[in-house]
């Protein structure tokens, strides 16, 4: 990916813990590297297919100007994730905000505070078996779509399915979702969690009948183990109400755990069940 550098944007504002700097302000000094494909704009010699970094200067400008917060960190995670929203062709940043006149009574040079953001790609299971299923899916999505740092790229068709594991319940619709999002995986996993609660979904039965069901099925090429998520989902690999729809919007993404494509896992679960009821 190519990088276009900002280094040491000189600013004033008042971003501070104490009252003093929130009321009289200091110095910043900013530096981004934004990670885009220049290609197409060097190609076409054309500003309009680029970056356009003196907009990005004083989009900062603005946004430092024109709010106040108590930690560098905070300005650093918020101003990085509005330059991704702002910007779409950048696909990722580190952000930089220098200190150099903090209120620390020793001899120093600047205090800093480094944040790195980018776009994620998020597949997400979608299904519902009560109700009017296709109403609850599609105001899932609609949800989905009001968060600032999250949008549907594609959408599967809807499959009517079989229930999984607990079986005595009404068939299911399930559908994919492709999403790109600014939240790490716990963030988005909170995300898909209150989107099932707005709708109504209660966690009575394992595996049972829901209003609204959104699952992370995988996230970037991340592996990921911990006590409220798992990335790959569990056992996608054997759930064809999964793979199929999964396999529409996103055949040739690699299962990284696996090491096969979406497209290879659907086509030998298929065989595998074609095998079984012979």
């Amino acid at each position: 990916m190519d990088k276009i550098s900002i280094q040491n944007l000189e600013l004033y504002a008042r971003h501070g813990v104490y009252p003093e700097e929130n009321k009289l302000g200091q110095k910043f000094l900013i530096c981004a590297q934004l990670f885009v494909d220049t290609s197409r704009a060097a190609r076409q010699d054309d500003l309009a297919q680029a970056v356009n970094y003196g907009e990005v200067c004083y989009f900062i400008k603005e946004w430092m100007e024109t709010h106040t917060v108590r930690l560098i960190e905070t300005v650093a995670d918020v101003l990085a994730r509005e330059i991704l929203l702002k910007f779409p062709l950048v696909q990722r940043i580190i952000l930089e905000v220098k200190k150099p006149n903090a209120p620390i009574l020793l001899p120093f040079d600047s205090v800093s505070v480094t944040v790195e953001r980018q776009w994620h790609t998020v597949y997400v299971g979608i299904g519902s078996n009560m109700g009017n299923r296709e109403a609850f899916i599609r105001n899932a999505m609609l949800l989905l779509n009001e968060q600032r740092d999250c949008q549907i790229v594609k959408a599967s068709s809807l499959f009517v399915t079989a229930p999984y594991g607990y079986t005595d319940q009404p068939e299911f619709i399930n559908g994919c979702l492709q999403v790109k999002t600014l939240q790490n995986p716990q963030q988005f996993l909170d995300t898909l969690h209150a989107i099932e609660q707005r709708l109504g979904r209660e966690r009575k039965i394992h595996w049972g009948p829901r209003t609204i069901d959104l699952d992370i099925l995988l996230y970037d090429n991340a592996v990921i183990d911990t006590e409220a998520l798992t990335v790959p989902h569990a056992d996608m690999q054997n759930r064809m109400f999964v793979l199929k729809p999964l396999d529409e919007i996103a055949g040739f993404v690699r299962h990284p755990l696996l090491g096969k494509t979406i497209h290879q896992l659907c086509a030998e679960l298929a065989e595998c069940i074609q095998k079984e009821n012979r």
